[in-house]
């Protein structure tokens, strides 16, 4: 069964960084992969997006310039790494995957192109 299993969630401190990661099933990669966030009282809102090979990657302005995306597909896991912490980042975040080629943000930034979620792992900023 496919699947995706995020991690490495937790509580920092603003200005701190966190890395989360996202292991997943060898179907789901060669794929389309993101990230999504959903704070509490508020629509999941897109955060990042990279291509099959890693050699696109999209960003919400909210987190351009502090968060990074990456991908390693030998280990099937994509990472996200986030700097510069700011209490508007405690959300849930999910992983996601789909087969579709993007080719533009719109692509990446929208739930529709993702087949396979993961559960969540919730990040914390204190101020």
């Amino acid at each position: 069964q496919v699947h995706v299993v995020e991690s490495g969630g937790g509580l920092v401190q603003a200005g701190g960084s966190l890395r989360v990661s996202c292991a997943g099933s060898g179907r789901t990669f060669g794929s389309t992969m993101a990230w999504f966030r959903q704070a509490p009282g508020k629509e999941r809102e897109f955060v990042t997006g990279i291509s099959a090979s890693g050699g696109s990657t999209y960003y919400a302005d909210s987190v351009k310039g502090r968060f990074t995306i990456s991908r390693d597909n030998a280990i099937n896991t994509i990472f996200l790494q986030m700097n510069s912490l700011k209490p508007e980042d405690t959300a849930v975040y999910y992983c996601a995957a789909g087969p579709l080629r993007c080719l533009d943000y719109a692509c990446y930034a929208a739930s529709a192109t993702y087949v396979y979620w993961g559960q969540g792992t919730q990040v914390t900023v204190s101020s």
